[in-house]
């Protein structure tokens, strides 16, 4: 994999330049898009050009970057991963990718997704092994960074579209706290829950493009944080994760405790059950609202399996919908005590390896944290039986994504060693 942090600091210091490191994302594309199939859209010859004009002497230094298909670009389509919006082409640009565009990042083309970031699974393969899932809506992105084609991506998650991808493909990614990326230019489905994304190949990686995406101090390399604590959290109340899904838990908290880390079993509250099952109810309601327009004038352009999740969203009644926002709103309210005497939580990225291709199920464990808008990190830690990645996943307060990603870094190091 390409390393975002390495690359950029290699290029600051004149080792390399950012047409040289264009030259091995187009090769890496070449060798390996054919059968993966991260992209819905390229632009190579636009990429090198603006590889060879820039400087590359600040922020993201040149460095080729891949756009999630539902982000809007006014050079490249925006499909949505959808025939309706077919070589659709926005008058602007979405307000974060004008903002990796002003820190000198090029947009080397659009990732691949489900269809309106939703779940009919996109025709992408997991790099690992192509038999098998690299996720679903931000699957695209997720497998770009794992098979070496770019250092860094961008996504979105409305329930587990970031962190699920991440963990079946062996990266690094953040879902930060709810609304610190912008979402203007992005296409809605649930405007409660949609976050962006953001995947590399490590947490320092993942913490340097936050830095710039965000503007505020993100970064971790470089920096003693001190140890963490960690409080151990399965969401008991979805039921058992698999075997991998386990053991990859069990093999970070042993990491972490070797490392020194002060480790405590975590309760989920009454009301985050409750939270868990009003965000099926609020992204259902808000995706009818959403997709209106498509559903009454382009219906039969649509997948079965989403137009049967409009119409149940549209079967939601409003008292119903403003029950499941007061459930949200007090899962989000109980979160502070929860992490009261530890830094982060420890829970599943995913319930194991990747499901076999086309399968679709495993976001479970994501859901929540999406709900709560709580920052949310997928560390790799192991490979499971089936010789596939399986990561864990971090959890920080709200608004303490620094701290978060400092928490996850260090354990990231800690599993490397161990």
């Amino acid at each position: 994999m390409m390393r975002l942090l390495d690359l950029a600091e290699a290029i600051d210091a004149g080792d390399i330049t950012p047409s040289t490191v264009m030259t091995l994302a187009a090769e890496a594309i070449a060798a390996r898009e054919g059968e993966v199939k991260a992209f819905a859209h390229l632009d190579l010859d636009a990429a090198r050009i603006a590889a060879d004009r820039r400087g590359g002497d600040d922020g993201f230094f040149g460095l080729p970057v891949a756009v999630k298909d539902i982000i809007d670009t006014a050079d490249m389509p925006t499909a949505h991963g959808s025939p309706i919006y077919a070589r659709h082409r926005p008058k602007a640009d979405a307000a974060i990718v004008m903002r990796l565009r002003e820190a000198q990042g090029i947009v080397i083309g659009k990732s691949a997704t489900a269809e309106f970031a939703y779940t009919a699974h996109p025709p992408t393969r997991n790099p690992h092994d192509l038999a098998y899932s690299p996720g679903i809506s931000s699957a695209g992105s997720a497998a770009a960074v794992a098979a070496g084609m770019v250092p860094l991506a961008l996504g979105t998650q409305t329930g587990s579209s970031t962190i699920r991808p991440a963990s079946y493909c062996g990266v690094a990614a953040i879902k930060p706290s709810y609304r610190l990326l912008p979402m203007q230019g992005i296409k809605p489905f649930s405007p409660l829950l949609d976050t962006l994304g953001v995947f590399g190949a490590r947490v320092v990686d993942i913490a340097y493009a936050m830095e710039i995406l965000s503007r505020r101090p993100m970064r971790v390399d470089g920096g003693d944080f001190g140890t963490p604590s960690f409080g151990i959290l399965r969401q008991e109340f979805l039921g058992p994760a698999q075997e991998a899904g386990e053991a990859a838990l069990v093999f970070a908290a042993r990491a972490a405790q070797d490392g020194g880390a002060v480790l405590r079993d975590i309760a989920s509250p009454p009301e985050w059950h409750a939270g868990a099952a009003a965000h099926r109810v609020i992204i259902l309601a808000e995706g009818a609202d959403s997709l209106a327009y498509e559903a009454v004038h382009h219906g039969e352009k649509l997948s079965p399996v989403l137009r049967d999740a409009l119409a149940r969203g549209r079967a939601i009644s409003a008292e119903e919908y403003d029950l499941a926002r007061r459930d949200a709103n007090h899962a989000r309210k109980v979160s502070r005590a929860v992490f009261e005497g530890v830094d982060a939580l420890l829970t599943f990225s995913a319930p194991g390896e990747a499901p076999p291709f086309p399968q679709t199920e495993g976001g479970q464990f994501n859901r929540l944290p999406t709900l709560l808008g709580l920052p949310a990190i997928n560390v790799p830690v192991l490979r499971g039986p089936k010789g596939l990645p399986v990561g864990i996943q971090v959890l920080g307060r709200f608004g303490e994504d620094r701290r978060a990603l400092a928490a996850a870094a260090w354990l990231e190091a800690r599993i490397a060693a161990s």
